[in-house]
């Protein structure tokens, strides 16, 4: 299990991206500290032509999220093209709070609707490899033939102290780490996400099926 967990990081860290541009970049939702880590992988991803889209929760603010007006004006201010910006529902649509099992449903719902195929996600990179196993967790129950990719954002200071995890959880960003590694063991086990292994399992056949 460690061995396999080790190997997960390493390539949800450092994915390949798709030959062609994806149909998305779906960014889950960051406190204001960590805000700045997402935006810039937006901005690259445009910039170098990996995608066109950028979709983001379009709630109000909770549970740590800024809210998705805030954000929109965020990202425009960084001169990011307002038509490239879009703010999908949550499922459920009456949500009072977010956490990634919401934030990567919605995203997968979305992509199923529209006819995606293929969807590169990005969280802190301290949470990425939760994000993603999240996406993951998502297509597997709602659109197996989705192909996630998996792009951490911009690393921001280690040994900065940052508000995480619904706005209730305060540490260093590497201080975080250790929370993520709980999560995901605990969240695994009661079934909210699927296991290393499964998630190993898809990441080799999207692979195998991009070669």
């Amino acid at each position: 299990m460690a061995r396999m967990l080790e190997e997960l990081i390493i390539r949800t860290l450092c994915d390949t991206l798709p030959a062609t541009p994806a149909d998305a970049l779906f960014l889950f939702g960051q406190t204001e500290d960590n805000q700045e880590a997402a935006f810039a992988a937006a901005k690259l991803l445009l910039q170098e032509n990996y995608t066109t889209k950028v979709l983001f929760l379009g709630t109000g603010p909770m549970s740590g999220y800024p809210g998705g007006a805030t954000w929109f004006e965020a990202m425009k201010a960084l001169g990011i093209p307002e038509d490239s910006l879009f703010q999908i529902l949550p499922v459920p649509a009456n949500t009072d709070m977010l956490h990634t099992g919401i934030e990567a449903t919605s995203m997968v719902q979305h992509a199923l609707a529209h006819g995606y195929a293929k969807v590169i996600v990005t969280a802190a990179p301290f949470q990425q490899p939760r994000a993603f196993m999240a996406a993951v967790t998502a297509a597997l129950r709602i659109y197996p033939d989705l192909k996630i990719y998996s792009l951490p954002g911009k690393p921001l200071p280690w040994q900065q102290v940052a508000v995480h995890s619904q706005g209730k959880t305060e540490s260093t960003r590497a201080g975080l780490i250790a929370g993520e590694m709980k999560r995901i063991e605990k969240y695994s086990k009661q079934g909210d996400l699927a296991t290393v292994d499964e998630v190993l399992k898809y990441l080799n056949k999207r692979d195998i099926k991009e070669l």
